[in-house]
């Protein structure tokens, strides 16, 4: 293990020092000290403070992932081990874990990873190079530590394909880091069951992260049903249906989910078979940005309206075309709503942060005509946590569910 002493310029490492992981490479003032990429650093101050040890990768804008702000702490196994364990008994407090993130990155204080449990399978995404000398330890002791509560981890799966990894110098790799085993997944959440396509399914395969916001909108379908009400749904973005089928478990009468991709759909279709709710859920293969205009033309109006799409942007310097679009998709979605209906809308980027957001909303029902009466905001579930002062990926989906009254 490296012993390189990292020195940062006078009045840098502020977002570190506040709580972040990361240190950029604009930061750095010199290394002391022989080092390769992904080996573990000590960082200090430019007086000579010492900051504590991260993985360094000089290819990257983030040169500097902190792992500990204990200089004097070593990175061995067991260091490792007591963090993926801090990981797991936190989700057993926090959580339903039968399906659950395990390992949130950053926020776990293991930054660059990410893993996601699907019954008694893991889903393992590395982002960075650091983090990806430790994989195969953080992955043996997750096997071990669920072993201790009686969970037999049938298979791991290794979904290290995003982009961002060429940024970091590394290939985008994906494929079995266990014996091969069949990659669609059975889960139950929220009494809902889906399929999970762990192989070929966005992400890791499942959105976990909106878990407590499918369950919201279920709950408040089934009081909105609940003296026979009939309810008719959209739900835009549908992906595999998450949203849809908790609206149709909720007791909604006919709900419509749109997607743009035709395997998703696919599988949405079959998600609805396998909770037998297919006479009321129907999934359409559209473009929602083309959809919307045509259902409004027609004069189609909904009870809810859920639109929850894709992030706009994934980077600081297109937020202006971001807020645009989520501008334009809020007002079309709003326009379907009728009088009294409620409309539930998020963003996933975390560049689109909550002012921003909130913001784009209020121009949306201006433009669109309509009154909002706020019923709860909501962020990711709680196996997502948020590290507060540190919240360079960790904070970023925003939900809202609103309740529209047409301008009188």
């Amino acid at each position: 293990m490296s012993t390189a002493v990292v020195i940062l310029k006078k009045g840098e490492g502020r977002v570190m020092k506040a709580g972040g992981a990361w240190i950029y490479d604009n930061e750095i003032d010199r290394i002391m000290g022989h080092f390769e990429d992904g080996d573990v650093v000590i960082v200090h101050d430019f007086d000579g403070y010492p900051l504590g040890r991260g993985f360094i990768n000089m290819k990257s804008s983030i040169a500097i992932r902190m792992l500990t702000r204990n200089v004097d702490q070593e990175i061995t196994d067991e260091f490792i081990e007591q963090r993926v364990r801090a990981a797991w008994e936190y989700r057993k407090a926090v959580i339903d874990t039968s399906s659950c993130r395990v390992i949130f990155g950053e926020a776990d204080f293991l930054p660059g990873i990410v893993v996601d449990k699907y019954e008694d399978v893991l889903v393992v995404e590395s982002l960075a190079l650091g983090i990806d000398n430790f994989k195969k330890l953080i992955c043996d002791s997750l096997v071990k530590i669920l072993a201790e509560d009686g969970i037999v981890v049938r298979g791991i799966y290794e979904r290290s394909d995003a982009k961002v990894r060429i940024k970091e110098g590394m290939d985008r790799i994906k494929g079995f880091i266990s014996e091969p085993f069949d990659t669609m997944v059975q889960i139950v959440e929220n009494g809902v069951k889906y399929t999970v396509d762990v192989e070929n399914g966005q992400k890791t395969g499942f959105f976990l992260d909106q878990k407590g916001n499918r369950m919201a909108m279920q709950e408040l379908v089934r009081r909105l049903t609940g003296s026979g009400r009939e309810l008719r749904v959209l739900d835009c973005f549908t992906h595999t249906g998450s949203f849809a089928l908790n609206c149709a478990l909720g007791g909604a009468t006919s709900v419509t989910g749109v997607d743009a991709s035709e395997l998703a759909v696919d599988r949405a279709v079959k998600n609805a078979a396998l909770n037998g709710l297919e006479d009321r859920v129907k999934f359409v293969t559209a473009d929602v940005l083309d959809l919307l205009p045509k259902l409004i033309e027609q004069g189609e109006r909904y009870d809810v309206v859920i639109l929850d799409p894709p992030a706009f942007t994934k980077s600081r310097d297109k937020i202006r075309q971001a807020m645009k679009g989520y501008r334009e998709i809020n007002i079309k979605g709003l326009k379907l709503v009728k009088d009294g209906g409620y409309f539930a809308t998020c963003s996933c980027s975390h560049f689109m942060d909550y002012e921003n957001f909130t913001k784009v909303i209020m121009q949306a029902a201006g433009a669109a005509h309509k009154r909002l009466r706020q019923v709860e905001y909501r962020t990711q579930a709680a196996d997502h946590p948020i590290l507060w002062s540190g919240d360079e990926a960790s904070y970023y989906l925003k939900f809202y569910i609103f309740q529209v009254v047409d301008e009188k």
